[in-house]
This record gives structure tokens, sequence and C-alpha cells, in this order.
């Protein structure tokens, strides 16, 4: 995995933990509100992650108003 900025830290982390409660589908705007990022913050930065890490799997769910990510523990 490369280097990650400060807010791809964050939004691993809110996935991991929110994944270890059982969540598993999520809309950037919502991760965004969370952590107090934008919600083109979190959609530019879903795609990169999704390649780059192996801690949850990220996968481009629906498309609706907005995209909707499923994540998963790897």
């Amino acid at each position: 995995m490369t280097d990650l900025s400060e807010e791809d830290r964050r939004i691993l982390e809110y996935l991991r933990k929110s994944v270890s409660r059982g969540e598993s589908y999520f809309r950037s705007k919502n991760i965004a509100k969370q952590l107090g990022l934008t919600s083109k913050q979190v959609g530019a930065r879903l795609p990169k992650l999704a390649e780059e890490t192996e801690e949850v799997e990220i996968e481009k769910w629906g498309r609706a108003r907005s995209t909707t990510w499923r994540v998963t523990q790897a």
C-alpha cells in the first residue's frame, strides 16, 4: 500500500470500524458528514482506496442520486 494522506487514513479507519459493527453500505455524503469532509473529497478517494487497501474491500455498488459503496471486511 502506498503512503496514504490523513484524509485517506480517516476514511479507512471509519470504514473498518463501521464494517466491524455490521454496516456494509455507505454513501459518500454520510461518510463525509461523520468525518467533517465533503462528499466530493470522500467520493474521489474511495476508488483509490479500493485499489490500494487490503484491509477492507470497497466496491462501487449502485448509483441513484449518489453512489452507494459496498464495504466488507477483507
